[in-house]
């Protein structure tokens, strides 16, 4: 099988790659991830422009008319710059769910929306005592007249100050765990009922805890068929796995190189640390992770259009690996670069902060061992 990419994606990937390394360095990352509003609405534009927040969707709603590995190729440079910006909700969720069960309508109305960064949208689906069933729902959503009326808390609501739209699930029947009467809402953050609290994240991330007391919502708002939701929920969790596994290939590749060139500078017993051989042994195994990790998130990304459950074991088999290899890439990183890599002015920490929260992002290590193993 050719694995190979595509002219159109390598030149893809390049423009990312020359956009980032000209507006998105380290010391940008730490400045604008530390004061308000936490993000470049400029920036969100400049994407647009180029076409990355239109590089999946169809190019009849204006995009290029790509696809999952377009997405992967976008966040894997995203990962090596530390981008903060709410692509994965927007373009990943967001326009993956309207371009495939959203209404003709839903799909004219946002999609062009999506694609010229005219929204910013936010995946609001985490309860407090949810752990990561994305069916333990006590949000409801209850039948007023032709729409729905939602109250409920939704948790860690990554993006959450930035967006215009929340993409709610909400329970309109069934018990609390049950995996049928779940439904999927584009919601108004302005809508009368709406409260949040905003905090950051320690990745350099925002999110928002957010409260729906008595919120109306219309009938056009429901994607998909009403209590029909969870398939829909789950593929679109799957997709937005195997972005930010390609988002992690990208802080290991990063955090790999800044180790071996550290190494090569570093000077201990008169030589460089990169001459101990136990510390070369320890960048190899790195060297190794991060090989292995590109490969299963490639897996991953190739199994989307496959069957549900192949795509679940895909997406779970891929959380496990780059769990447990990002946790190695990043622990190493720090330890080679001593008491340096626990500083705040270098970027080594922050890199594996940013693998941390990723591991835990839609299910942890153990979640997708025991999902994969009830999967085979």
């Amino acid at each position: 099988m050719d694995f190979s990419y595509t002219e159109e994606q390598t030149l893809l990937r390049n423009s990312v790659a020359r956009f980032l390394a000209d507006h998105y360095d380290f010391e940008t990352f730490k400045r604008v991830s530390r004061a308000e509003p936490g993000w470049r609405p400029d920036i969100w534009k400049q994407f647009a422009e180029l076409g990355l927040l239109g590089a999946s969707l169809p190019e009849d709603f204006g995009g290029l008319g790509g696809g999952p590995i377009e997405t992967m190729i976008v966040m894997e440079e995203f990962g090596k710059a530390l981008a903060v910006e709410p692509y994965v909700a927007t373009v990943v969720i967001g326009g993956g769910l309207l371009r495939r069960s959203g209404s003709d309508a839903q799909r004219q109305e946002w999609l062009p929306k999506i694609a010229g960064g005219e929204t910013v949208m936010a995946f609001a689906f985490a309860e407090p005592q949810g752990r990561y069933d994305l069916a333990d729902l006590t949000t409801t959503a209850k039948k007023s007249g032709a729409g729905h009326v939602l109250n409920g808390h939704k948790a860690v609501v990554l993006g959450g100050p930035w967006a215009d739209t929340l993409i709610v699930t909400a329970r309109v029947g069934g018990g609390q765990r049950d995996a049928n009467g779940v439904s999927v809402f584009l919601v108004d953050k302005k809508s009368d009922g709406i409260s949040a609290r905003h905090y950051p994240t320690v990745d350099g991330q925002h999110a928002s805890e957010i409260t729906f007391e008595n919120v109306e919502v219309p009938a056009s708002n429901l994607i998909g068929a009403e209590g029909e939701g969870l398939p829909l929920i789950e593929q679109a969790v799957d997709e937005a796995i195997a972005a930010h596994c390609a988002e992690a290939v990208g802080c290991m590749r990063v955090l790999q190189d800044a180790t071996v060139e550290y190494s090569k500078t570093r000077k201990q017993f008169g030589v460089p640390i990169g001459k101990f051989q136990v510390l070369q042994h320890r960048m190899v195994d790195m060297f190794i992770n991060t090989e292995q990790s590109v490969s299963i998130a490639l897996m991953a990304t190739l199994k989307l259009g496959e069957s549900e459950t192949e795509r679940k074991k895909a997406a779970s088999a891929a959380k496990v690996h780059i769990g447990r290899a990002g946790r190695f890439v990043g622990q190493q990183a720090v330890q080679i670069h001593g008491g340096m890599g626990m500083t705040d002015e270098l970027n080594v920490g922050h890199y594996f902060k940013r693998l941390t929260m990723l591991d835990t992002l839609y299910g942890n290590v153990d979640h997708h061992l025991k999902r994969y193993a009830a999967l085979a």
